[in-house]
């Protein structure tokens, strides 16, 4: 599988895929591309979530995805502000010992915007 950020993966092939080829997959785009920061596996990991939700379907990051693409962001920057949602949720979860809050999580991708995401300095 070959994967390239700027354009969505067909959904069903996409889920049909073994989840750890998709993860090797995006991880092999990102050392190609050498546009990345920190740690490549998690940063990989981020991305697989959201192409994830995005292929299944999931309402508020479809939807969260078609605004931030309308408001200017290219494909890739939209997974990236979607990402930084999905890592934040991940790290309250952590931090405070709790389940995943889906309510929450929905808010914190409607509350997103290209400019929140371009103001916030996570944009690599």
């Amino acid at each position: 599988m070959r994967y390239d950020p700027a354009h969505a993966p067909i959904p069903s092939a996409w889920l049909e895929t073994d989840e750890s080829e998709r993860l090797e997959a995006i991880l092999r785009y990102h050392k190609r591309a050498k546009e990345h920061g920190g740690n490549l596996r998690a940063h990989s990991a981020i991305h697989t979530a959201v192409e994830n939700q995005l292929a299944e379907g999931h309402d508020a990051a479809v939807r969260t995805m078609t605004r931030l693409e309308a408001e200017g962001l290219d494909r890739h920057d939209a997974v990236h502000a979607i990402g930084s949602v999905v890592a934040k949720q991940i790290h309250a979860m952590l931090q405070e010992r709790r389940a995943h809050d889906s309510a929450e999580y929905a808010a914190q991708l409607e509350a997103l915007t290209a400019e929140s995401w371009r103001n916030s300095g996570d944009d690599e």
